[in-house]
């Protein structure tokens, strides 16, 4: 990994890591967040105006699966906003940002997609799955069920079955489009115009999900009069964070060094949340995030 590299993916961790804090500081609705991914698609809509001759050449089930993704992208910030109200940034983000690792490797698991796992990859797994346990509790020696029957988990893991999700639906779409028969597409071309339209149809669900709830409507008035700055900085950093990490694809010989080194903001989101928002630092909170950080790692250079 080149030194160029590393900077671009330290930046796009601070920046992840970053736009979660913001919001779980300043008003984590799903109003919010729609109106940050809006002003952030808007910000990188330029991109559809640029491969605008391109756009009628993507097929039919490309679409359908921009429409699923989208939904489960909404689906993600809706329950993450949710998790950020009823609990601590440094409980939510980490368990938010390591399941999908899980769930996606029991997926394919049980279609028989990708390739065996090796031993590394199964420790990691091990490894994050034991983060995620001590993770929640207040003290090493207490398993109880009662640490995690709680709202803020709960919405945590709803938040890693939409990234799980999406993850699953992204790899498939971008498959096909770049195998389109007779218009190949780019890898990169096809990631960048996949993403805005991904994040258009993101917020339309998030716009039907506000629609219907009063309560939403009402945090809409409020972060439209009083935190559009905030969620514009929070939606210019979602889309800054995966450029940055596509930027640095560019700089390393093995793109299993970006997974490895993304985990970083992990720890980086839990720190944001036990300095910057006084949120406990129990023993178990800091050994869990710990150990997920490291399980991640070795599922990404794996």
């Amino acid at each position: 990994m080149t030194l160029t590299a590393a900077i671009l993916l330290l930046i796009s961790a601070v920046s992840h890591a970053g736009w979660n804090y913001l919001s779980k500081k300043e008003h984590p609705t799903a109003a919010f967040y729609l109106v940050a991914n809006t002003i952030g698609v808007i910000w990188v809509f330029p991109i559809l105006l640029y491969y605008g001759n391109q756009i009628p050449l993507i097929p039919k089930s490309v679409w359908i699966f921009i429409v699923m993704s989208g939904f489960f992208l909404a689906a993600y910030l809706t329950a993450l906003a949710g998790a950020y109200r009823a609990g601590d940034i440094s409980i939510a983000y980490p368990l938010a940002r390591s399941l999908p690792v899980i769930f996606v490797f029991l997926i394919t698991l049980i279609f028989g997609k990708g390739k065996p796992p090796g031993a590394w990859f199964v420790i990691g797994i091990v490894l994050v799955v034991a983060g995620c346990t001590i993770l929640p509790l207040k003290v090493l020696r207490e398993f109880q069920f009662s640490n995690y029957k709680n709202l803020c988990c709960l919405l945590a893991v709803l938040a890693a079955v939409g990234i799980a999700g999406y993850t699953i639906t992204d790899d498939t779409a971008l498959r096909n489009l770049r195998e389109t028969p007779g218009e190949p597409w780019d890898p990169v071309d096809a990631t960048l115009v996949y993403m805005v339209l991904e994040g258009i149809s993101c917020s339309i669900w998030q716009f039907l999900i506000v629609a219907f709830d009063s309560r939403e409507r009402k945090n809409l008035i409020d972060v439209l009069h009083d935190f559009k700055g905030a969620a514009a900085i929070t939606g210019i950093g979602i889309y800054l964070t995966y450029g940055l990490v596509l930027a640095s694809m560019n700089y390393v010989t093995n793109v299993t060094y970006v997974a490895a080194f993304r985990q970083l903001s992990i720890p980086l989101g839990a720190l944001f949340g036990m300095v910057l928002l006084k949120e406990p630092r129990s023993v178990p909170k800091v050994i869990g995030v710990v150990i997920i950080f490291i399980g991640l790692t070795l599922v990404g250079v794996s």
